[in-house]
This record gives C-alpha cells, sequence and structure tokens, in this order.
C-alpha cells in the first residue's frame, strides 16, 4: 500500500469536529513522555508543557494530540509514565472532563490502536496529590486521523504523519524492536536512530516531501506532526507541522482560533531583574482560513 493510499485511508472513518470563529483547538505532538530516565526526552521540557497546558485549559482551548504522546517503543508500562508524569495527567483528565481532548496514535504509540489496551491502562490512574486511584480516560478511543470542517466544506486534515514512513507505519514492530533494543542503549554513548523521522535529515525531508505532495495533490490542509520540524504552510502550500515537545530548549504546537492557525514557540525567558518566566512566542505569521477560500478543494 502506498504512502498517499495509508494517508487517505486514515480519514477515511475519522471523527469531524466544527470549525467555525468560535472553534479554539490548540495541536501539539511528539511529546513523548517517558518515565524520566535518561532517554526520557519530554523531561527537560515538562514545565513548559504543564504552563502551556494550563494557560489553553484556562482559555477554553481543546487540545488535540498528533500522536507520539507518549514513548511506548523505549518503555513497556504506560502506568510508569503517568506515574511519572502525573500532573499532566491531571490536568488532561480536565481536559476530558470537559470533552476538551481528542488524542490519536503515532508510530510510537501505535498501541493505542486498539480499545483494548485504552481500557486496560488508561482509564484510571493513582493520583499522588490526593493518594486516591481516580478516574483518566474511561472509554476514550484513540484515533489515527481527526477533520475539522466548517460549513462551507473546508477540511482540516490532522494525522501524525507516520503513514509517510513505510518503516514507521507498516514495519512500526520491526522498528520498535530496532529502537528498544539496539538504538535505546547506543544513544546513551551519542548514536542517533538512523531509522528514524525526526533524527535523520534525509529521512525527515522524504517523509515531509511526501506529506505535503498528497496536500498539494489534494488541495486540503494537512497538520501532522513526527518529524519534529515545525512548520506553517502559506496560502500556496497546505502542508503544516506542529513540531514538538521535545525540542532542546522549548515546546512548540499551533493554535487554531479565530479561523486563524498560528505557529507559537513555549519557551523559558529572562525579565530584567533576570528571573525566570516562560513565555510564549509566535514563530510564523499567523495565516488566516480566508486566504485558502480560492484554492482549497471542497468535499
Amino acid at each position: 500500500m502506498s504512502a498517499e493510499r495509508r494517508l487517505e485511508r486514515s480519514f477515511q472513518s475519522a471523527p469531524v469536529l466544527p470549525l467555525n470563529r468560535n472553534s479554539r483547538y490548540v495541536l501539539f505532538s511528539d511529546c513523548h513522555r517517558g518515565c524520566a530516565t535518561s532517554n526520557d526526552n519530554f523531561l527537560k521540557n515538562q514545565h513548559l508543557y504543564f504552563s502551556a497546558l494550563r494557560h489553553y485549559y484556562c482559555s477554553g482551548f481543546t487540545y488535540i494530540e498528533l500522536g507520539d504522546g507518549d514513548e511506548l517503543w523505549e518503555n513497556r508500562k504506560m502506568e510508569q509514565i503517568i506515574e511519572v508524569h502525573n500532573d499532566v495527567f491531571w490536568l488532561l483528565s480536565r481536559f476530558f472532563q470537559e470533552n476538551r481532548l481528542y488524542l490519536l496514535y503515532g508510530n510510537h504509540d501505535m498501541v493505542k490502536k486498539k480499545n483494548s489496551y485504552s481500557i486496560s491502562h488508561c482509564s484510571s490512574y493513582f493520583c499522588i496529590d490526593n493518594q486516591k486511584i481516580q478516574s483518566l480516560f474511561p472509554k476514550m478511543k484513540y484515533y489515527e486521523g481527526i477533520i475539522l470542517e466548517d460549513i462551507s466544506g473546508l477540511r482540516i486534515n490532522l494525522t501524525h504523519g507516520h503513514q509517510a514512513d513505510l518503516l514507521n507505519s507498516v514495519f512500526w514492530r520491526l522498528s520498535r524492536f530496532l529502537v528498544r533494543y539496539v538504538w535505546k542503549p547506543l544513544e546513551h554513548i551519542g548514536f542517533l536512530d538512523p531509522t528514524s523521522a525526526a533524527k535523520n535529515n534525509h529521512r525527515k525531508n522524504k517523509t515531509e516531501k511526501k506529506l505535503a505532495s498528497w496536500a498539494e495533490d489534494n488541495s486540503q490542509i494537512l497538520i501532522t506532526g513526527h518529524t519534529h520540524r515545525p512548520r506553517l504552510g502559506t496560502a500556496e502550500s497546505y502542508y503544516f507541522n506542529t513540531g514538538s515537545c521535545v525540542h532542546p530548549s522549548c515546546i512548540t504546537c499551533i493554535e487554531i482560533e479565530n479561523r486563524t492557525l498560528t505557529l507559537c514557540k513555549w519557551t523559558v525567558s529572562t525579565h530584567p531583574d533576570s528571573t525566570l518566566y516562560v513565555a510564549k512566542e509566535i514563530i510564523a505569521e499567523p495565516l488566516s482560513l480566508a486566504d485558502y477560500k480560492k484554492n482549497i478543494q471542497y468535499i
């Protein structure tokens, strides 16, 4: 099956969410939450992420995670990840309780594709603050794709993006084996995983070219993660990327508000008195969906 066919299949049974001037969505991807070991790349940015998450919760945004939220190739137990990042999952559960949480699966958390996994591992958790078992995501369904659609038929297609990468989609079990037993140990001494689209520039460029081609061939907006390279499209380019939460000194995301897409970066900044604070920066010119009206394909 071709990359184009795999992408098309990811949207065949995707839920459709409303897109209008009152819609407020924030798109994150590739958090890779781990178990607080030296391989937990999320650990260094967990405070940035929690601050951003709290901002979007208080501002009434709906949170959509485009896959690879949890690192389940290097780690076997979801319960350990939840325990380590207890505060994050507590806040995500607040989004869920208010019907403002949608989670996609990527190649690194492909096991969430089965509903039985969610029921067994994500229905409840032990909250450290009150020392009690609490509801987490009961009956949560993890999706491969989600569509945002307005009344005119304009669509924004959301998926992880691994579908354009044969090794990380069709042969994901082989990739998981290599990461878990080969590249994870070698990472300690400085080797980078050559099979990763996020760490290998050749694979990154090849994957993004396929994703961009699908978006342009179908004249539809496509937003993914997977390559970890943030990108905001233009009125002539339909491919976007949220980036990731494991950049060396920041996390990135895409906001959709007032029918405008904004690529943002959350980082630690410094006041004149040298005190530190978490800052949100806009790193690309916001793009209005009105700019797509002349070119976009309507379904």
